[in-house]
């Protein structure tokens, strides 16, 4: 009788911690006072990647979005375009998963399928502005896009 308590303990506790470790823990992005200026824009900022060899071309309507580019993220240069490439077409995957699901996702934050290849060479300028605006848009909404954090 003792050891099937004692068994019976083990494992709720078990259970107990296994379900503890694999909740979710979420971490809140929290922006430092430079990015809140940029997220407190009211006019409409507009910028436009675009690689003309490949035809591809996207819009962007953001306010603080350009600001946020020139003051807050990290220079041209900093990343690799394999690194760019990369998040990027894990975040376009997730972000148009999301413009699929309205019912479960925002459709004022997921409007629009992001037509993206990861076998079309888009050249680096479009790749840095299109992630650095994932990354603009995680922090200023709290969205995740994927399991990395999107930090500066």
């Amino acid at each position: 009788m003792k050891k099937s308590i004692v068994g019976f303990v083990a494992f709720f506790t078990i259970v107990f911690l296994s379900s503890i470790s694999c909740s979710s823990n979420k971490a809140l992005i929290i922006p430092n006072d430079e990015e809140q200026i940029a997220f407190n824009q009211t006019k409409g900022d507009t910028i436009t990647i675009a690689n003309e060899e490949v035809e591809y071309e996207i819009i962007i309507i953001e306010p603080g979005y350009n600001y946020w580019l020139q003051s807050i993220a990290k220079p041209e240069g900093y990343y690799s375009q394999q690194f760019l490439e990369n998040r990027n077409n894990i975040w376009v995957i997730e972000w148009n998963q999301r413009v699929n699901q309205p019912q479960r996702f925002d459709p004022n934050l997921y409007e629009l399928m992001i037509n993206y290849s990861p076998h079309i060479d888009y050249g680096y300028d479009v790749n840095y502005k299109l992630y650095n605006y994932f990354i603009y848009f995680q922090r200023k909404y709290n969205q995740r896009l994927g399991t990395f954090l999107p930090r500066i």
